[in-house]
C-alpha cells in the first residue's frame, strides 16, 4: 500500500497452541488496514500459512515473514519503531508525532512534508523485555486499558493512514466480498458469476469464509 515507505508490523513472541488465533489475526488485521509486511515468529508457520492463504484469495500486495531473530530486528531496525503497549503514551496524544516521523503528516505552508521512514509496529505477545520499552521511538496505548492487542492494532493503523487504508485497492485477488446491508455474498474478483452466497439466517454459507476456521 506504501510507495514511499515501509509499514511492517512485527508480532513478537509466540506460545503455540494458545496463541495460534490471536497471531493470526495480528497478521490479518496487519494486511486488512495497510501494513505491508508481517513477521512472525518462526514457531507461527499455521498463522503463517492462514494469513498467506488468504492473501492469495483476497489479493495484496503482502509479505508473511518467519523469523527467529525477532530482537535483532527491533535492534537493528533503519527507521521508526513503535511498541503497541497498554502502558504506553495515549495514541490521540503522539499520532502526530508518529506521522510527522515517518513522513505521513501534511505539507507545511512551503508545501514541505517530513522526509519518508520505514517504520516498525511491535505487537507483542507474551511478556516482552524491557529493552524493547527502551529501543522503541513510540510506546503507544489505545485506552491504557487491558484488551485485545489486535485491537490495538487496528486502531493504531487506522489512526496512522488517517482512514484511507479503507479504500485500498486488492491485486491479483480471486474473490471479493461484495458489500450490502444483508447478506454475505462473495464473488470472483472480475464480478462473473458462479461466486458464493452464504446462509444468512445461519451464518454458516461459504460465504462467511471465515480465515481461521481451521485452526
Amino acid at each position: 500500500m506504501n510507495d514511499a515507505r515501509e509499514v511492517v508490523v512485527l508480532r513478537y513472541g509466540h506460545r503455540p497452541g494458545r496463541d495460534d488465533r490471536m497471531t493470526t489475526h495480528v497478521g490479518l488485521t496487519a494486511r486488512a488496514l495497510g501494513a505491508d509486511r508481517v513477521i512472525f515468529p518462526d514457531n507461527a508457520g499455521q498463522s503463517a500459512e492462514t494469513v498467506r492463504d488468504i492473501t492469495g484469495r483476497f489479493g495484496g500486495p503482502f509479505a508473511v515473514e518467519l523469523r527467529e531473530d525477532q530482537k535483532a530486528i527491533v535492534r537493528n531496525w533503519d527507521g521508526v519503531v513503535v511498541h503497541l503497549t497498554m502502558y504506553g503514551e495515549r495514541v490521540q496524544d503522539v499520532e502526530g508525532a508518529i506521522r510527522e516521523a515517518v513522513g505521513l503528516d501534511e505539507p507545511d505552508a512551503l508545501g514541505e512534508a517530513s522526509p519518508p521512514r520505514d517504520l516498525l509496529v511491535v505487537v507483542g505477545g507474551e511478556k516482552v523485555p524491557w529493552a524493547l520499552y527502551e529501543r522503541a521511538d513510540f510506546n503507544v496505548g489505545v485506552t491504557n486499558q487491558p484488551h485485545s492487542e489486535v485491537a490495538g492494532l487496528a486502531v493504531f493503523l487506522d489512526r496512522l493512514f488517517d482512514g484511507e487504508e479503507l479504500d485500498r485497492e486488492w491485486a491479483d485477488a480471486d474473490r471479493r466480498v461484495v458489500p450490502e446491508a444483508t447478506g454475505k455474498t462473495v464473488v470472483d474478483a472480475d464480478g462473473a458469476e458462479g461466486g458464493e452466497r452464504g446462509d444468512d439466517d445461519r451464518g454458516d454459507g461459504p460465504g462467511d469464509d471465515d480465515p481461521t476456521e481451521d485452526e
